[in-house]
C-alpha cells in the first residue's frame, strides 16, 4: 500500500490512532488522479471530502472577475482540503488548481467524522488541525502585511526552495503581489 505511505506518517505522528483504527480509516480513502490544469475546488462550493496530495503541485487562489491572487502552493504530501468549510459544512472562498498531473487520496465527510467518532477522536483531531491552519493564517496574513516582496522572496529562497525551483515564476510573483518582471529584478538583487 504503497500510496498510503506518507499519509500513514501523518497519522502516526501528528495524530495518532490505533492500527485498528488507521486500517479502516484507510480502507475509506480513494485515489484521484488529476491532469494538470484541473480545478479541485472552486469557489462558492462546499468541500466534501478530506484530500491529502500525495504526489504533485496544487496551488490555492482567490480569483474575482478582474485577477487571481495565489495564496499558497502545496508541493509536498499534506492534506489541502480547506478544513475550516469542511468541519462546517460551509462553502468555500479558494479555488484549487493543479499545476501538474496530482493524485490525491480522498474521504467523503460524512464517513470521515463517522469514524474519528466512532474512535472518540474527532474532537481532538479537528481542533489540532484548526489550531495549525489558524497559526498558518496569522503567519502568512502578518507577513504579507509587514513585509517587502524582497524579504518574502528570501524567506521562500530559505524555507521554500521547493516552490522556486517548481512553481512557475509569474504564480509566485501573483503570490508576493508583485509583477513576474518585478520578481526578476527580486531574484537578481538577491542572487
Amino acid at each position: 500500500m504503497k500510496q498510503f505511505s506518507e499519509i500513514s506518517k501523518f497519522f502516526k505522528t501528528e495524530f495518532p490512532l490505533n492500527q485498528h483504527g488507521l486500517d479502516e480509516l484507510f480502507s475509506l480513502f480513494k485515489v484521484e488522479k488529476h491532469a494538470k490544469g484541473s480545478i479541485l475546488l472552486k469557489a462558492d462550493s462546499k468541500e466534501k471530502k478530506l484530500r491529502f496530495l500525495n504526489k504533485g503541485i496544487v496551488r490555492e487562489y482567490y480569483a474575482n472577475t478582474e485577477k487571481e491572487i495565489n495564496i499558497n502552493f502545496y508541493t509536498k504530501p499534506q492534506f489541502i482540503s480547506d478544513l475550516l468549510v469542511f468541519d462546517q459544512n460551509a462553502t468555500t472562498k479558494k479555488n484549487q488548481e493543479c499545476l501538474t498531473s496530482v493524485e490525491i487520496l480522498s474521504i467523503e465527510r460524512q464517513p470521515f467524522f463517522d469514524l474519528l467518532e466512532k474512535y472518540q477522536c474527532g474532537k481532538a483531531f479537528v481542533e489540532c488541525s484548526f489550531q495549525k491552519l489558524l497559526k498558518q493564517k496569522e503567519l502568512f496574513e502578518f507577513n504579507r502585511i509587514t513585509k517587502s516582496p524582497d524579504v518574502l522572496y528570501n524567506e521562500l529562497f530559505i524555507y521554500k526552495p521547493e516552490w522556486i525551483q517548481k512553481i512557475p515564476q509569474y504564480h509566485l510573483a501573483s503570490y508576493l503581489n508583485v509583477t513576474p518582471e518585478t520578481l526578476s529584478r527580486i531574484k537578481k538583487r538577491i542572487s
